[in-house]
């Protein structure tokens, strides 16, 4: 029937321990939390030609202080990954011509770069999160398909939320756009995006504007054995004072997973440069808005992590004991720098990171974030 309701939903968390040293100045520091909680749900009529989707995150409620993630950054927090917003998500979507044509708007993921880290084989983000992929925005987007190649085109509002309770400032809708281009061939995924986004660290337009590009090469096969995963990107981001670009910070990735019965092994290599912001009396906090335009250095962050993991079911629960290791070179690229976190945060230039917890899921996860309509059917 036409109008006959499909309807998912699925809820996950990962309760996890990390312990990071050397930090404040040679010190070493672990905690633990409950990352990553969130509910997701799905629907869908007309034979999937209209859909809506939700998701809500928790994690304004179980990260306030952030989660220890050297080299991290964005939103005001430094070295620690920042909570998202408790509405994560909702985006209500058309398809016009099936498997050719839709139309998303809501609140949602940009279509722009690599998909969002926590759908992705490793629990712990990487340091380009705010250079790769742009989320949480009001978003209207178009998608056309032509035979291998897909285009989507969006509006959105340039500033990022300041809060988890904070929403997308309507006023500020339509000030920023951007685009991908993604090709699909069998297992291989190939995209370049560009966007342009007006003042996101300050609310008020006053800030830099961010002009960001990203290529990357996907590679997944679920009908191996192994199921492998490849994932190799660049990105790019310029921030601009009046079209004139005043820095530019970069990020190269790449990583990969095999994944045989419950049992995952995986591996990241990145080399990011991050900004380094004028600092609160708390370390990990960076202000926000900025006060203004300058930064106090730039920091290179090359980071190196192993992964294994091994999933179980418990009745309708799958279950994912994971540890996780980081091990870190940190040094600053522009001289002299007002603040180096070397010196002033770590009191070394190499870093160590150790995670383990548990991931835990059950119903229908979101696999692919950001791809809505026809992308999300030609994705894999």
């Amino acid at each position: 029937m036409l109008l006959q309701a499909i309807f998912s939903i699925g809820a996950q968390a990962v309760a996890l321990a990390t312990h990071v040293e050397p930090i404040l100045n040679r010190g070493s520091l672990t905690e633990g939390y409950v990352s990553q909680p969130m509910i997701m749900a799905h629907a869908s009529v007309l034979r999937n030609r209209l859909s809506l989707g939700v998701m809500a995150n928790f994690e304004g409620l179980t990260l306030a202080r952030g989660e220890l993630n050297p080299g991290v950054y964005g939103e005001g927090y430094a070295d620690r990954r920042h909570p998202h917003t408790y509405l994560h998500e909702l985006v209500g979507t058309v398809v016009v011509i099936r498997d050719a044509v839709s139309l998303t708007a809501g609140k949602g993921f940009v279509p722009f770069g690599t998909d969002d880290p926590m759908s992705r084989p490793l629990v712990k983000y990487p340091a380009n999160h705010h250079l790769a992929q742009i989320l949480e925005r009001a978003i209207v987007i178009g998608h056309v398909r032509w035979r291998a190649f897909q285009l989507d085109g969006a509006l959105l509002n340039g500033d990022e939320p300041t809060a988890p309770d904070d929403s997308p400032d309507l006023n500020n809708f339509g000030d920023s756009f951007a685009a991908r281009l993604t090709y699909v061939r069998g297992s291989v995924e190939a995209q370049a995006s560009h966007a342009l986004l007006n003042s996101p660290e300050n609310i008020f337009g006053v800030g830099l504007d961010h002009r960001k590009e990203s290529i990357s090469v996907r590679y997944a096969d679920a009908g191996r054995a192994w199921r492998p995963y490849a994932l190799a990107e660049w990105a790019v981001s310029d921030e601009l004072r009046d079209g004139v670009q005043t820095f530019r910070f970069w990020s190269t990735l790449a990583e990969g997973a095999l994944t045989a019965g419950g049992t995952r092994l995986a591996a990241r290599l990145e080399v990011t440069l991050r900004p380094e912001e004028e600092r609160e009396l708390d370390v990990f906090r960076t202000r926000r808005p900025l006060s203004d335009n300058g930064i106090l250095g730039i920091t290179r962050w090359s980071l190196a992590t192993l992964h294994a993991s091994r999933e179980m079911r418990m009745g309708p629960l799958r279950l994912g004991p994971f540890v996780e290791v980081t091990f870190g070179d940190v040094t600053a690229t522009a001289r002299p720098a007002a603040f180096d976190p070397a010196t002033e945060v770590f009191g070394s230039r190499t870093v160590f990171s150790l995670s383990g917890g548990l991931r835990i899921s059950v119903g229908t996860m979101h696999e692919r974030m950001g791809r809505y309509g026809s992308a999300a059917r030609h994705s894999h």
